[in-house]
């Protein structure tokens, strides 16, 4: 019975951290979103990056620093810049888009993995992941429909889409570095190109920051930490084909968010479209860890 039991235990508590992985990460957009209308996007990554740096440079020191060397260093490059773009078209999203409806469309991410690992490292995508792609596209489609009467497809939706693109370059240039790179050293290296990227285009575009601003400004820079920290605990509790379609609760969380604050409620066709877009993705990752079962 001990031992029927202690998977269990590692099972819920991977749970448990991705669920806390999807609050911190919604109310993390929330704060982006309620903001976007006084700081430019560019200087909201910049300064994210920026408190990223200053809370794990501490926590490195303790584990006894990080080697700046590494073989992999291209990988790195492209992991990192691939998350960054991914943040900077998230919050460029938000500008125009829902709450919801972005967060939707940068969890489109799992489906997007096949395609990148057949692009990227010329894997050929098994014919039972073309269904669920098909799905999950149809879904995106319904979502990013021209609005009536506004004349075409908002940017928005399309900058929400690019931005589950580049998670999902990041999420394999991760799994790619994962076998022979510690995460801390994963992150450091994020953190540290992403802010590299940020500084040019913040200090080009600063503008004063709105005193009321800084402390949502603070609250992203340690949630996105505290997130990509949950995140990892969460997949060394638990397997990821249990841990990664909790992610999709962070479209509920952002519903609610973005019904309390702004009174936002998605329209019949893009309800339908959500429902796709998540199952279409849970059935990928499914299928992804059957075959490596």
């Amino acid at each position: 019975m001990p031992t029927n039991s202690q998977p269990d235990s590692r099972a819920l508590k991977g749970v448990l951290f991705a669920l806390a992985t999807s609050i911190v990460g919604s109310t993390a957009g929330a704060a982006g979103k309620l903001i976007t209308n006084q700081v430019n996007i560019y200087s909201i990554v910049m300064i994210q990056f920026a408190i990223c740096m200053l809370v794990i440079l501490p926590v490195l020191k303790r584990q006894g620093g990080v080697s700046l060397k590494s073989p992999k260093w291209k990988l790195h490059l492209v992991r990192s810049l691939a998350g960054w773009l991914g943040f900077i078209t998230f919050y460029a999203a938000l500008n125009s888009v829902s709450l919801v409806e972005v967060n939707l469309l940068r969890n489109t991410a799992p489906l997007f993995v096949p395609i990148v690992v057949w692009l990227w490292l010329s894997i050929i995508v098994p014919r039972n992941r073309w269904i669920p792609l098909v799905i999950g596209f149809i879904g995106v489609c319904l979502i990013l429909k021209p609005k009536p009467g506004e004349g075409g497809l908002d940017i928005g939706y399309l900058l929400g889409l690019c931005s589950g693109i580049g998670l999902a370059i990041s999420m394999v240039g991760t799994r790619l570095l994962s076998g022979t790179e510690s995460s801390s050293q994963i992150m450091f290296y994020y953190f540290f190109t992403s802010l590299v990227c940020s500084t040019p285009l913040g200090l080009y575009h600063w503008q004063t920051v709105p005193l009321g601003a800084w402390p949502y400004l603070l609250y992203i820079g340690i949630s996105i930490y505290l997130a990509l920290w949950l995140y990892t605990l969460a997949y060394s509790y638990a397997k990821p084909s249990l841990v990664s379609p909790i992610s999709y609760f962070s479209v509920v969380f952002s519903g609610m968010l973005g019904w309390i604050i702004w009174g936002f409620i998605p329209d019949f066709l893009s309800i339908i479209g959500i429902g796709f877009v998540i199952v279409a993705g849970i059935v990928t990752v499914y299928l992804s860890s059957q075959d490596t079962q």
